[in-house]
């Protein structure tokens, strides 16, 4: 969308002179603004063959400044918005007073109450997908001329085909699971030669991947997603572009990106971001060193690239209509600049929502990153952002359930102690909480008993902060991260039609009806009934989504809490034990106060408790509403 091939105006009568008369604007970013935006100041880039010679005039709006940088490839031009109008504004490029070449820069009306969107929020349930493995609907475009590797679905580490139409036919399934937020892997150009499917090295930061589908496509995924009731997250990567972006090819200035001698891979030693006593050098190899071979590190110290990353996020909020942000690798930013552009998104947006990836094992250093966090106050850094990702309670599940004896620090004892340091965070509800994700191991590899797999969702979907599901979980799809990435991100079954023998899209009797061939299996049906039935109950619960946390230490592993308000009180327990266990309720009593009656949410038995030892199945999980 942003090659844009601007209309040439030609003078003179010999060849010569026409040709050499021939200008071309190759890139304007952003290509249209809109009225009535904070960031009303726009600075507008223009990329050309040696267009830095030429004057600037844009018809309509003043012209606050003009840089041109030591590549005369480049002029960026800053203009006001503010009080203008909807409609076309040329920008024109001139020699000597005569027009060469223009663009018709649009300012396009807003949607009413832009502005005041509303992002994701712990009263919702966010389902990660990575859309070239999810479905493939248009299999026309799995390979596509503007992009270098071609589809190849025997590659486990190829592109596989999966689109955006493939996930538009499958918005009711996500609805049905009872997911609110679809979250996806990016789906921006990513035009590298081999591994591109993750699409985490952008090469177009204005452009969805035509083997995607366009950014109408994108448009109208969010659109559809919001007439059924669900919201979408976009995956945004500013710490690191494609080796193969347009503008890492042409640099607008030598400080665009981090550079050294030799290749210099990033330290991933992150926990230096606020070390009070790192050195330099440790601190900037993991800052400016580049995440991949095939991901150069972006200056961000760099006006320049800062306003032009902060500009293109705003530019996808609104074009998009989104209701959220996932922000990759966050902590690997220049922290300074990471706080501004977060900031200016969400003065743009102040009630929307981004979560950052903060993938750090240590509580206080992942609050560290979290908005007005009293970690990030020892050294006065605030970085605005609403939301992290709850790592260390990632790493307590991935190993508590795998333990069936409690010990001092093991088993359950593990996710109550995850829990006693939320005192670290300004917001622990603000928390993204997730048993896996697309980098982690898959919960059911390491964890392959479908009762784990129960007490594992039932403690995200019922514990504070925001829940997040990985795409097949619900079915118990597998895959080992020792074998590689590929495993984890496996296709899901009945996503190509044409090819897969069942689909796990449907019940076994909605596939033979309507699509001929097997449905879900039996183990497959049984995963999904019971996340269908815990996530679609959790949707109307607002003392899950808000209500007080109360917890109680782990005996015998069996780990027992509550989450409780003025209307209502939820006790959940979690027998991790491969025993029948009991408990006396007396112990509970500074909740229960006196009550007995215990509606089971699962079965929907009442429970007259007379007798205070209640007995619990082995490996269980068990949600009542105490009335």
């Amino acid at each position: 969308m942003n090659k844009i091939l601007i209309v040439t105006v030609f003078f003179g009568l010999n060849v010569a002179a026409v040709m050499a008369q021939k200008v071309k604007l190759t890139h304007v970013e952003p290509m249209n603004w809109w009225v009535g935006m904070k960031h009303h100041q726009l600075e507008i880039l223009l990329h050309g063959d040696a267009i830095s010679k030429y004057q600037v005039e844009v018809q309509g709006l003043p012209i606050l400044g003009i840089v041109k940088t030591e590549n005369p490839n480049y002029i960026f031009v800053t203009v006001e918005t503010e009080g203008r109008n909807s409609g076309k504004y040329p920008i024109r490029l001139l020699d000597k007073g005569k027009e060469l070449t223009h663009f018709d820069f649009e300012l396009k009306e807003r949607e009413y109450s832009s502005a005041q969107r509303k992002g994701f929020s712990s009263a919702d349930v966010i389902y990660l997908l990575m859309p070239d493995r999810f479905a493939n609907t248009y299999p026309g475009g799995d390979t596509h001329p503007e992009t270098v590797e071609k589809a190849d679905r025997t590659n486990p580490n190829g592109r596989h085909g999966g689109d955006i139409s493939g996930i538009i036919d499958h918005l009711n399934y996500i609805k049905e699971l009872g997911a609110t937020t679809i979250w996806t892997t990016p789906l921006l150009e990513d035009n590298e030669e081999t591994y591109s499917y993750h699409g985490y090295a952008q090469s177009d930061l204005y452009k969805v991947d035509p083997r995607y589908g366009n950014n109408y496509y994108f448009q109208f995924l969010v659109q559809e997603a919001h007439r059924q009731g669900l919201k979408v997250i976009k995956d945004e990567v500013p710490n690191h572009w494609s080796s193969k972006h347009w503008m890492i090819k042409d640099l607008p200035t030598k400080t665009w990106k981090h550079e050294f001698p030799s290749f210099t891979r990033s330290s991933y030693r992150t926990s230096t971001q606020m070390d009070p006593y790192a050195s330099q050098k440790d601190k900037s190899a993991s800052e400016d060193g580049w995440f991949d071979t095939s991901m150069p590190d972006m200056n961000q110290s760099n006006p320049l690239l800062l306003n032009y990353l902060i500009q293109n996020t705003i530019w996808w909020v609104e074009f998009a209509e989104l209701d959220g942000l996932r922000v990759d690798t966050y902590s690997y930013n220049d922290k300074d600049a990471i706080a501004k552009w977060t900031k200016a998104i969400m003065k743009e947006y102040p009630n929307l929502n981004m979560v950052g990836e903060v993938w750090l094992h240590n509580q206080a250093q992942i609050s560290y990153w979290q908005k007005s966090s009293p970690i990030g106050a020892i050294d006065s850094y605030n970085s605005n952002l609403p939301s992290v990702m709850d790592f260390t309670l990632h790493d307590a599940i991935s190993q508590a359930f795998k333990e069936e004896n409690q010990g001092w620090d093991q088993g359950m004892v593990r996710v109550y102690e995850n829990f006693v340091n939320d005192f670290l965070y300004a917001d622990p509800n603000k928390l993204l909480v997730f048993m896996e994700n697309h980098d982690t191991k898959r919960f059911n590899e390491y964890c392959p008993s479908f009762a784990d797999y129960k007490m594992a969702l039932t403690l995200i979907a019922t514990t504070r902060g925001i829940p997040q599901i990985y795409y097949g979980s619900e079915i118990g799809m597998k895959g080992s991260k020792d074998k590689g990435d590929a495993d984890i991100r496996q296709d899901f079954p009945g996503g190509w039609k044409t090819e897969d023998k069942h689909s796990a899209f449907y019940s076994n009797q909605d596939a033979n009806k309507n699509l001929g061939i097997p449905g879900r299996t039996e183990t497959e049906e049984a995963y999904f009934q019971f996340t269908k039935t815990l996530l679609n109950w959790r949707k109307n619960q607002p003392v899950i989504h808000t209500g007080k946390f109360k917890q109680f230490v782990p005996e015998n592993n069996v780990y027992v809490y509550f989450r409780y308000d003025e209307q209502e009180t939820i006790m959940v327990i979690l027998n991790n034990s491969t025993k029948e266990e009991s408990i006396n309720l007396t112990r509970f009593q500074e909740v229960l106060k006196g009550k007995k009656i215990f509606n089971n949410v699962f079965t929907n038995e009442m429970v007259n408790v007379e007798n205070p030892i209640m007995k619990l199945t082995p490996k269980t999980a068990t949600i009542f509403r105490v009335n």
